[in-house]
């Protein structure tokens, strides 16, 4: 499980490769094709990008452990995608080490907050 991290530098959830875990270990959101879809809704949360999670606007709203956070140009909207099975929940995982504060990307961070993405 990879640790998120949101712009306060703060843990945000766990990433498993296809799934997105909040801190108490429940399923959030998925990933299919290279963007993020909410589990409970379907709604389109935005792309992956170099291990960045972004919003709409391609403006990053966290990023995973051991990348670093970045911007891309703003993504086209993806077609939705049929509901994945519900993941089993993992074992939780060690809490991480906090990592440096990033350089903040050069289009600036999302306006959005984790749990404002998460409930786009």
């Amino acid at each position: 499980m990879t640790p998120i991290f949101d712009k306060n530098v703060q843990l945000a959830g766990w990433f498993d490769g296809e799934n997105i875990f909040d801190l108490g270990l429940n399923w959030v959101a998925f990933l299919s094709g290279d963007n993020f879809f909410s589990s409970k809704s379907l709604d389109w949360l935005g792309p992956m990008h170099e291990g960045s999670l972004l919003d709409r606007n391609g403006k990053p709203v966290a990023w995973l452990e051991g990348a670093s956070p970045n911007e891309t140009l703003r993504p086209l909207t993806p077609l939705q995608p049929l509901r994945p099975l519900t993941p089993l929940q993992p074992l939780r995982p060690l809490n991480p080490l906090q990592p440096l504060r990033p350089l903040d990307p050069l289009g600036g961070w999302s306006h959005l907050e984790w749990g404002q993405w998460l409930n786009a």
